[in-house]
């Protein structure tokens, strides 16, 4: 059993099916297994695209897509596989609890583990490059 409660106009994906909250804030119970994710969750089509994003996107769409999963899957795993090469341990154990729940067809579960290698990722793409030490002439090509 799943307790959701739902901001005022908050939107929330079900087995596929778009619903949108009224005006006041709502709870559901859901009683039986079902693909449940919320807005805020998904990445948007015009996300900045990076390796750990094009990895969750294919597993939002395997969760809000369902008739797609057989298709994806191979993509879903070989795009883990990619990024479990690319990140110290910390963000590997990540990547690798978001296969096994792949091999068990949570892909909600696979993107929560996903979102936190989504933010390092973010950061380090933030990086700014490495001041040089006073007196160093900057080379130009």
């Amino acid at each position: 059993m799943l307790k959701l409660t739902l901001r005022p106009r908050e939107r929330v994906v079900v087995n596929g099916c778009v619903i949108r909250n009224g005006d006041r804030r709502q709870a559901l119970t859901v009683e039986n297994r079902a693909d449940i994710v919320r807005e805020s969750d998904l990445l948007k089509p015009d996300a900045e695209s990076t390796p750990v994003s094009k990895v969750y996107f294919l597993l939002q769409t395997a969760l809000i897509r369902p008739e797609t999963r057989e298709q994806i899957l191979p993509m879903i795993q070989q795009g883990l596989a990619d990024l479990a090469c690319c990140f110290g341990s910390e963000m590997r154990n990540r990547i690798m609890e978001a296969a096994n729940f792949v091999s068990l067809s949570d892909f909600y579960k696979a993107m929560s583990e996903l979102r936190t290698v989504l933010k390092y990722e973010a950061e380090l793409m933030q990086l700014r490059p490495i001041p040089q030490a006073p007196g160093q002439a900057a080379a130009h090509a």
